[in-house]
């Protein structure tokens, strides 16, 4: 088995990468997607609700979202506090996902994608450390084809730690600034790379 984590920042395509590396047969967990669950959770729910008021809950009683990631994105502290609540959760659901997956193939290549896995010490976790990467100008056309106002774009991708520093924790490059069918060549190469190494182990 080998374990890798996967990153990069807001814009580079690190979703797509991942989901490219499922297709070819990699177990991928993606903590957003852990963390979408978790705030449907009563208990989560409860927690953040004391931290949060109920200003941030829509009439069905649901985290409304984009109320929150208002709030965090201009609030270091407040940022700070929700992630105390959610990060050993997360980190819990993934350690949980790895054991299960090993259990059943011990050849796996087991693939966890997470935003911020270098600015919260995880990379030190995996054995591989995969940086997406794009360059901030192409974020910003990236996020400004998806809608977001260019103030938006630019205060999500600032909000990030610098794409170019997290090259400097990555085993692995995958640079993702030509077409999909480029990305799939790469991530096809990285992929039977990590095949053979985690055979081997």
């Amino acid at each position: 088995m080998i374990k890798v984590g996967l990153t990069g920042s807001i814009g580079t395509g690190k979703s797509t990468v991942s989901k490219i590396f499922q297709k070819l047969g990699a177990y991928v967990i993606d903590a957003d997607k852990v963390v979408h669950r978790l705030l449907q959770d009563k208990k989560v729910k409860e927690e953040i609700k004391q931290v949060f008021g109920n200003d941030i809950f829509d009439s069905s009683g649901n985290i409304d979202r984009k109320k929150l990631a208002k709030i965090i994105f201009n609030n270091p502290e407040m940022k700070k506090k929700l992630e105390e609540i959610l990060h050993p959760k997360v980190r819990q659901q993934i350690e949980h996902f790895i054991k299960e997956v090993y259990e059943k193939d011990k050849n796996a290549v087991i693939i966890a994608e997470i935003p911020l896995l270098i600015e919260t010490g995880l990379y030190k976790n995996y054995d591989k450390v995969i940086v997406v990467y794009a360059p901030k100008d192409l974020q910003l056309k990236r996020l400004l084809n998806k809608g977001f106002s260019e103030e938006e774009a630019l205060s999500r991708i600032n909000s990030q730690m610098d794409i170019e520093e997290k090259l400097k924790y990555a085993d692995i490059v995958i640079e993702n600034t030509g077409s999909l069918k480029e990305l799939e060549e790469k991530v096809k190469k990285v992929y039977e790379k990590l095949k053979q190494e985690a055979e081997e182990k």
